[in-house]
């Protein structure tokens, strides 16, 4: 009987599961409210909500840690370190079956390079503390794995679209906009290719770090005008980065302080993923069929 146990059951693991959560007999995931447990746990199926706050680590999903086979975090550090090694540390080590650990976390941790090519070669210089956070817990993952000899796999995710998150979604409810900003480019990824690069990497046992994106890294406002033509919609004016600035949320700015173009050979080379979603215009023409 193999056991799943995702960290923090969100946006990507609810997609992982989805496709691929016939592979495994049981399922546990964490949320952070009772009301959403009570939630998932209403469906019939084989997934099992459990309350973590990022905290208290109750007896019953220590016993799920113990148990596991897989183990997939997307929890995200915060100032005391990550809540998932914290709490469950040494639970991870005296578990007998786990065969593999995927960690989720971000091409931000590379900060900004200028709009330059890296990969996983590439020396992360972060800026921003919720990078240098994650930075650091990668690191802590990756040396829990070498002490104790657990495959963990270090997914770094560029931007996220997909089903109810996507610039389809912006377009059609008239909040698209189409920010430019000289030099300016970002990766993104398509969560069905998040669901088969984790697939990939528990197959594969796989350890060390890969970088999860799309082929193409593009201006910000490329894939809102692609969007608008697909819907046969008027494409949003463009709107520069400075008289955009003033409307933006202290997090959104953040995302334009670093440029970078980021490669994913090694995803393909070693896990031997095929984007199904290549570029965002591949992605945003499947949503748009599956709308």
């Amino acid at each position: 009987m193999s056991t799943l146990v995702c960290f923090g059951f969100g946006y990507c693991a609810e997609h992982f599961v989805a496709a691929f959560g016939e592979k495994f007999d049981r399922i546990v995931g964490t949320v952070r409210g009772r009301e959403r447990a009570a939630v998932l746990n209403a469906y019939p199926g084989k997934l099992q909500a459990l309350v973590f706050g990022g905290t208290t680590a109750t007896p019953e999903l220590k016993g799920a840690v113990t148990e596991a086979d897989y183990a997939l975090v997307s929890i995200p550090p915060g100032d005391n370190g990550d809540p998932v090694l914290a709490a469950f540390g040494d639970d991870f080590v005296h578990a007998k079956n786990l065969r593999a650990i995927v960690y989720l976390s971000t091409v931000g941790v590379y900060g900004d390079y200028g709009g330059a090519w890296v990969d996983e070669r590439t020396i992360p210089k972060p800026a921003l503390p919720r990078s240098r956070q994650r930075l650091a817990a990668e690191q802590a993952w990756l040396d829990l794995g070498k002490r104790h000899g657990i495959a963990v796999a270090i997914l770094r995710l560029a931007g996220i679209y997909g089903p109810g998150q996507n610039a389809l979604l912006q377009v059609a409810r008239g909040k698209a906009r189409r920010i430019v900003k000289a030099g300016q480019v970002f990766n993104h990824i398509h969560v069905g290719d998040i669901a088969q690069a984790i697939d990939a990497a528990f197959t594969r046992t796989a350890a060390g770090i890969f970088n999860l994106t799309d082929d193409e890294p593009s201006p910000p406002g490329d894939p809102v005008a692609f969007a608008a033509r697909l819907m046969g919609a008027e494409v949003p004016p463009e709107i520069t980065f400075a008289d955009a600035t003033p409307s933006m949320s202290p997090m959104a700015l953040s995302f334009w302080q670093d440029c970078r173009r980021v490669k994913n050979d090694k995803l393909k080379r070693e896990l031997g993923v095929v984007l199904r979603y290549p570029t965002y215009r591949e992605g945003l023409r499947a949503l748009l069929e599956e709308r």
